[in-house]
């Protein structure tokens, strides 16, 4: 029974099925060695071969095996010359077999074993390291000198320093001109010998736009902003890509330099530009235990002239089945022309429709205003303006209408690595606002900061130190004369979570509050990242209002504390809050928050 041809059959199968079977199901055995190569190079080995990459797939065939090893012996050296080691000696062996010889088409049907054996060989030490002529003030990589250790990424930054000398100097075109590398094994040295040329000095030409653009392309040119007749600088080149890309009219934005100059040496500048998507939606949501649900949504057009022209629409009500008052509305609209003057000024105009129902005042208001922006570095951003705004009040104190010619300004400096989720930096800003009363209204200033800084406490920045300081004033008005919207409250998300929304204010007696003339706000958190996307949060904030203008006196202190949680979307992190008083309802009240984004 046992050699019918039913069991052969089968037997037969089950062997073509087994062989068939995916190269991790036959357990082959993968092993690097490299003795006296040290722990740190073994680990850029096993990193930079291609044959262990490989191994790690779930779908590997023994034909794929095979060329990562073919491939691997070029790999390997190159890891090899980048450690300064220039005789190495590289075996990879196929089940006994070196992987160079076995033909590529030829792959065995089964691999047991691969064994990849690396002699580093000696270090080899630079014996002549010469680069000339070099640019006034250019700056070799330490390392390039005689006596260091000869690594092939010292050269190649070597050169790209010298090239880049003579390219900041207007020599655009300065490329290698002659090269020597030789390697003396006996003295296991290094000779490096490389020839630069420079080329002609050259200058800006026109600014060529390539591709198909709804943007005309003399607004191209205006916003780009290239000097065209001056120096060629690479910087310069760079800046303008950057204000290019900065208009968010763009999806790609690519600067090339043509390949040969004009007859009146100046070099022509190529722009590949693709666009953006002209038209953009988003919504958002933001839930707190006391303030209630705010929903909030934008339209915005990139290009609505034809010359990247930035029109955005916002809309928000806030307060929806909240303790905070009642419904808040707000819309507002702003226009953007970049490239107005010069190519870092903007104009903007804008207007606003807003009214808030807080818990101790209701305000509606208009607003109309016109300035410029600026952007005086990639940190440095600053706007001036003049506005009209028309305030109707009803408070404590009965209702009435106060008109002002605003005049605001603001400068905000920001290093921050994501404003969404910051790690690292500085965030400052700065807002100052004159104001010039109209029919019988009082005038004055409104001051107001915001500086934020963040600080990796562990060798891995697997845990944040962030905190928050925020100060205003309003000067040569009083609490009356001015719109709510002006003045400061505390408590809620953006200041002291675990005190009630606005909780903080000036009391005038018999019942009657206002916003103070004068607001500290401090905050602090601790983030640590968990497993997986998860991380935790740990926060004290403090807050002041107070009467006058300047001080912390006339006014009250109160603060809260609480523990979040957060989870990364890859485009900004869902924010948890839940917190409590630091006062006689320590630990009896809780608030809770839910957004996106850090809390600051």
């Amino acid at each position: 029974m046992n050699d019918s041809p039913f069991i052969r059959a089968f037997a037969t199968a089950l062997l073509l099925g087994l062989w068939a079977l995916p190269q991790d199901a036959r357990a082959t055995e993968f092993r690097l060695s490299a003795p006296g190569a040290g722990e740190s190079l073994t680990e850029k080995l096993s990193g930079g071969s291609l044959t262990l990459e490989t191994a790690g797939r779930d779908d590997v065939t023994p034909q794929d095996i095979l060329a990562a090893a073919r491939a691997d012996y070029a790999r390997l050296i190159g890891v090899m010359y980048e450690a300064g080691r220039y005789g190495p000696v590289i075996s990879i062996k196929i089940d006994g077999r070196e992987a160079s010889a076995i033909p590529p088409l030829e792959a065995p049907a089964r691999i047991d074993e691969v064994l990849i054996s690396v002699d580093p060989g000696p270090a080899f030490l630079f014996d002549r390291a010469q680069m000339a002529p070099l640019a006034p003030r250019t700056e070799l990589p330490d390392g390039f000198r005689r006596g260091a250790l000869a690594r092939a990424k010292t050269i190649r930054r070597a050169t790209e320093a010298g090239i880049d000398g003579w390219r900041a100097t207007g020599h655009a075109k300065a490329q290698v001109a002659d090269e020597t590398i030789t390697a003396d094994h006996a003295k296991q040295a290094l000779d490096v010998k490389i020839e630069l040329a420079p080329g002609p000095r050259l200058r800006f030409g026109e600014l060529i736009p390539q591709g198909k653009s709804r943007v005309r392309r003399d607004r191209i040119r205006d916003i780009a902003g290239l000097p065209e007749g001056e120096v060629f600088d690479p910087e310069e080149l760079e800046r303008a890509g950057t204000r290019l890309r900065r208009t968010g009219a763009f999806q790609s934005v690519a600067l090339q330099e043509a390949a040969m100059a004009n007859p009146d040496g100046t070099l022509d500048i190529g722009a590949q530009i693709v666009d953006a998507k002209p038209r953009r939606i988003g919504f958002g949501a933001e839930l707190s235990s006391l303030e209630g649900l705010s929903l909030s949504g934008f339209w915005l057009h990139r290009n609505l002239l034809g010359g990247a022209e930035r029109f955005r629409v916002d809309a928000e009500v806030g307060g929806i089945g909240g303790d905070s008052g009642g419904i808040d509305y707000q819309l507002k609209t702003r226009f953007e022309r970049p490239a107005t003057f010069t190519p870092n000024t903007s104009l903007y105009l804008e207007g606003e429709l807003a009214e808030e129902d807080e818990p101790d005042y209701r305000e509606r208001r208009a607003m109309v205003g016109a300035g410029l922006s600026h952007v005086f570095s990639d940190n440095l951003t600053g706007e001036a303006g003049v506005a009209y705004q028309y305030t109707e009040i009803d408070d404590d104190l009965g209702s009435r209408t106060i008109e002002h010619i605003l005049f605001p300004t603001s400068l905000t400096w920001d290093t921050r690595d994501d404003p969404l989720d910051a790690r690292d930096g500085l965030y400052f800003s700065l807002e100052a606002t004159p104001f010039v009363g109209a029919d019988q209204s009082v005038s004055g200033a409104r001051v107001y900061t915001d500086a934020r800084g963040y600080l990796g406490i562990d060798p891995n920045d697997r845990v944040i130190f962030a905190a928050r300081a925020q100060f205003g004033s309003v000067n040569g008005a009083g609490l009356t004369e001015v719109p709510p919207g002006m003045l400061f409250f505390s408590g809620g998300a953006g200041t002291v979570r675990g005190q009630p929304y606005q909780s903080l204010a000036v009391d005038l007696g018999g019942g009657n509050r206002l916003g103070g003339r004068s607001f500290v706000a401090l905050s602090g958190e601790i983030r640590a990242d968990l497993k997986g996307k998860f991380g935790a949060v740990a926060f004290a904030d403090t807050g002041f209002v107070g009467q006058d203008s300047w001080g912390t006196r006339n006014g009250d202190w109160h603060s809260g504390a609480g523990l979040g949680l957060r989870y990364d979307t890859g485009i900004g992190p869902i924010r948890v809050d839940i917190a409590t008083p630091l006062d006689d309802d320590a630990g009896q009240d809780f608030e809770l928050y839910i957004g996106i984004g850090q809390a600051f």
